[in-house]
């Protein structure tokens, strides 16, 4: 039971229409030409945002490494362009970037302004700096190159300058300049501290790496984030490939289907989102084919506890 009191979200009409566009940026979607896309109309896995109750599909994108592109470059932005069609198209829905990560935060506007579709997406993004002016100046940028509306999450990335930022954003929150507010890390050796933020601060998410074989997670950080009524962003899904070179020659277990798998992809990932307390996983990729089979993850069956004990199991005994 959370000890959190609920805020109702904020109004609709969020728009990125007057998206300010980088002029490589507008000179990609020239080269593209405008793309329309369908919607998935099967029924998707979500979850709740607890601060809000907003529902979102329990898999997302991440964009690190991957979406370090040229925005000016047709070449280097086919390949996304096509992510990010089979991502929405699959019902995936939350994009997750940074300022850290070069071209990302630009290559997502760009493309999601191309392909018509920046109004239906969730967009987060990080604060990544030292001091008060130069996170303000930042998270404007963010905004602008994400596409020139109110950003649904604005996140601490990897807690530097954890109080000046987080100061900044409560007041971007109750100005409704940014919908929900968080935190990030990537390592285990910081889910104690992200815990400890997570029992006393007000934020709304929490993102940070868990998977099958990472699991420190679950003995506090995950507990705290249903505790609190905290949404968990869950990176490093796949333990930077690590995961598939370890599968990799080896067909699923018979029984897969019945926890919705049909690819070690969509193992791994059911076997993150089926934890009660995860909100979405973001995997991040390159390749438009991954990318749909990852959203595949948001349908079908999820594991119960004892389901993810015996995908364990299994993959601990490869």
């Amino acid at each position: 039971m959370s000890r959190r009191r609920s805020r109702s979200a904020p109004d609709g009409g969020i728009s990125r229409r007057r998206f300010l566009g980088w002029s490589a940026a507008a000179g990609a979607v020239a080269v593209f030409g405008p793309v329309r896309l369908r919607a998935a109309t099967e029924p998707l896995i979500r979850r709740s945002i607890p601060a809000s109750a907003e529902r979102i599909p329990v898999i997302g994108l991440g964009t690190a490494r991957t979406f370090d592109v040229d925005p000016g470059d047709p070449a280097a932005m086919a390949p996304l362009q096509g992510v990010m069609s089979r991502f929405f198209e699959g019902g995936g829905r939350l994009v997750d970037s940074s300022p850290m990560y070069g071209h990302a935060e630009a290559v997502v506007g760009a493309l999601a302004r191309q392909l018509g579709i920046a109004d239906e997406l969730f967009m987060a993004t990080k604060v990544w700096t030292r001091g008060r002016e130069d996170g303000i100046a930042q998270m404007e940028r963010s905004g602008e190159r994400m596409g020139g509306g109110r950003l649904e999450l604005v996140q601490v990335h990897n807690l530097v300058d954890l109080r000046t930022q987080l100061d900044t954003l409560r007041r971007w929150r109750e100005a409704g300049r940014v919908r929900y507010i968080g935190v990030t890390h990537y390592r285990s050796d910081m889910h104690r501290e992200l815990a400890g933020i997570v029992e006393r601060e007000p934020i709304d998410f929490v993102q940070f790496n868990y998977n099958i074989v990472q699991r420190n997670a679950e003995q506090r950080l995950l507990p705290a984030a249903a505790d609190r009524g905290v949404a968990v962003l869950v990176n490093e899904p796949f333990e930077r490939g690590t995961l598939f070179r370890r599968v990799r020659g080896r067909a699923l277990p018979a029984w897969a289907g019945e926890v919705g798998a049909s690819s070690w992809a969509q193992y791994f990932l059911k076997f993150i989102v089926s934890h009660p307390a995860v909100t979405c996983a973001i995997p991040a990729t390159s390749d438009p084919a991954h990318a749909a089979d990852n959203v595949g993850a948001a349908h079908g069956a999820l594991p119960d506890a004892s389901g993810r004990e015996r995908m364990v199991g299994y993959f601990r005994d490869l």
